[in-house]
């Protein structure tokens, strides 16, 4: 056994497959029994469900995003069967790392390596959660899916501006660890490749700091890297999701029922060219007072801006080029997208010496055809803020719906 753990993928693969349907017992700490825990509860989010988790969940504050190809090569039924065993293995991983459980197998074997990496052991989950998506790429002739690719998942058209690098964009698959610790949300992309070595590699990542998002009314509004308030305006509530984040009955694939499309845009900002902007200047780019969050309007954060006021001299008080004014839901049809998005840093730009940072965008939406492609055509095209950003990489995902116990993700895309 020891052997075939050293030198067979598929032994390593069919090790977490068994624990599908029951994870290995022991947590984080140490590998131990319960006994050996505190007594206090973990914040944890449960993994299972008819909806992923780390959509609607309430934002953490942590971010580790992947994407991976599929490098397997055989007949379509061959590569569509080691297809099927990747989302079972991973599936049992992402639910014991989301319960503070080790990835399942053996960790005491000196003769082999261990199941998990280790570097999480003595954390607790952090609200961990774990998202999967599919690219469209996925829908190509190797796995024979073609005739299950949604209408909605149509390739994103070029947008005015872009300057797209092709080594941090696209993907087979895609991964959404989001936790408060960092760590935690690391040790997820990181066994989630290992597990996969032989059959996935990993495209391109992006790890993400300090949430430039709220997905709950509990939530204080975070800060972008520019300093303003961001996603004061998001979704909510329940209601709000299921009109515009989820996949309803209407669907053209059964498949997606109740999952969501995610975007997934790297956004580069001209941080020290904003910097010398003057105050006036940055809050007509957003339509918002700097440090309150206001509308420019008046009033405080969570009022509804008045986008037919006037200055004196008879100029929109909200300039026409403001984010917030061609955001709005209320210039856009009623059209609303879930913003998921993270701050970034990256260093620094070597020919330059300038900072290499900004925003990694993530939203989630029913049909990006007619929401994030329609609202970015005129962002590209109009928003003042286009003076100070670059879209420098971008993903399209179908999120398949949740799983329950003893199932795994995309289990109804496969089926036979």
């Amino acid at each position: 056994m020891a052997e075939r753990l050293r030198t067979s993928r598929r032994g390593l693969l069919t090790l977490g497959t068994a624990a599908v349907a029951g994870t290995a017992a022991g947590t984080l700490t140490g590998c131990g029994s319960d006994a050996d825990q505190p007594a206090a509860a973990p914040a944890m989010v449960a993994f299972g469900g008819d909806r992923q988790a780390g959509i609607a969940t309430a934002q953490q504050d942590r971010l580790a995003f992947a994407a991976y190809d599929l490098t397997i090569d055989g007949t379509p039924a061959q590569n569509r069967e080691a297809l099927r065993e990747l989302l079972k293995t991973w599936t049992a991983a992402a639910r014991a790392m989301c319960a503070g459980k080790p990835v399942p197998g053996e960790n005491k074997l000196g003769t082999a390596p261990p199941a998990d990496t280790g570097e999480a052991f003595g954390s607790k989950p952090a609200n961990l959660t774990v998202t999967i998506g599919f690219g469209p790429s996925l829908f190509d002739k190797r796995f024979g899916l073609a005739d299950r690719r949604p209408a909605a998942l149509a390739d994103l058209p070029k947008f005015a501006g872009e300057n797209l690098d092709a080594q941090n964009s696209n993907g087979d698959l895609a991964i959404q660890a989001c936790s408060d610790d960092p760590m935690v949300a690391f040790h997820a992309v990181r066994n989630l490749a290992r597990l996969g070595r032989g059959t996935v590699v990993m495209r391109w990542s992006q790890l993400g700091f300090g949430r430039a998002a709220s997905t709950s009314t509990k939530q204080e509004t975070p800060r972008n890297l520019f300093g303003f308030k961001d996603g004061t305006r998001n979704i909510h509530d329940a209601k709000t999701m299921d009109r515009w984040v989820f996949v309803g009955s209407d669907t053209d694939q059964k498949w997606m029922r109740d999952g969501s499309y995610l975007v997934a845009r790297k956004i580069r900002m001209r941080i020290e060219a904003w910097d010398r902007d003057f105050l006036t200047d940055q809050q007509n780019v957003f339509g918002r007072h700097k440090y309150t969050g206001a509308p420019l309007t008046g009033g405080s954060e969570f009022d509804k801006p008045n986008f037919a006021a006037k200055n004196p001299d008879g100029s929109p008080t909200i300039p026409v080029g403001a984010h917030m004014r061609l955001a709005a839901r209320e210039n856009n049809g009623g059209v609303q997208i879930l913003r998921r998005a993270y701050n970034y840093t990256d260093g620094m730009i070597a020919a330059s010496g300038e900072l290499d940072a900004g925003l990694f965008f993530l939203c989630y939406q029913r049909d990006p055809r007619s929401q994030f492609v329609a609202l970015q055509r005129k962002l590209s095209a109009h928003d003042a803020l286009n003076e100070y950003i670059t879209h420098v990489g971008s993903g399209l995902y179908a999120c398949p719906p949740g799983v329950a116990d003893h199932e795994y993700w995309g289990q109804a895309l496969l089926a036979d």
